[in-house]
């Protein structure tokens, strides 16, 4: 396997050039559903999977199991913001360094797993709830010098739920 296809498993995200109604709900589906799958693709589990890196120089899959909570709590927050100000100016992570700090090595990875299915279902909520306007609302990514719709941002994590279990997969095999 080339170490495009172990990085991106899935393929890397393309943003859809339009994003219908029916689209959305799917994407939301997939956010909701995302926790239970995670789970699933980690059952079974042995401590030296975990601890197994899913590619040459990538992060072990207790790293990835821990990230998915995470990048998904700031996404979370990034919504909040956008349906809340006007154009906010987000504040980016360096998620590697994260990756690296102690509670990564130290939390049972059961506990991120139960923090990723309570978010769901607070962001599913709040998804749900949104009117076709507000999927246009947008925030400012000042890593990326531009500004990213709450459409967008939603097609993206459907998208990194996938991309993260299928590196899980990958390893537990």
């Amino acid at each position: 396997m080339s170490d495009k296809t172990t990085q991106y498993p899935i393929g890397q995200f393309r943003a859809p050039e339009s994003i219908s109604p029916a689209d959305r709900v799917r994407y939301i589906e997939t956010i909701a559903s995302a926790p239970a799958r995670l789970r699933a693709a980690v059952h079974g589990i042995s401590a030296i999977q975990l601890d197994t890196p899913y590619r040459e120089g990538g992060w072990t899959v207790r790293q990835v199991i821990h990230h998915v909570p995470e990048s998904h709590m700031n996404a979370y927050i990034r919504f909040k913001l956008a349906l809340t100000e006007t154009d906010p100016v987000i504040k980016p992570y360096d998620e590697a360094a994260w990756a690296r700090l102690n509670d990564i090595a130290v939390t049972p990875v059961g506990t991120s797993l139960t923090l990723l299915e309570f978010l769901h279902q607070r962001w599913v909520i709040l998804m749900r709830g949104m009117s076709g306007d507000d999927w246009k609302l947008q925030y400012v990514h000042p890593e990326y010098g531009r500004t990213q719709t709450l459409e967008y941002t939603l097609a993206l994590y459907a998208w990194h739920g996938d991309h993260h279990i299928a590196h899980v997969k990958s390893v537990v095999r």
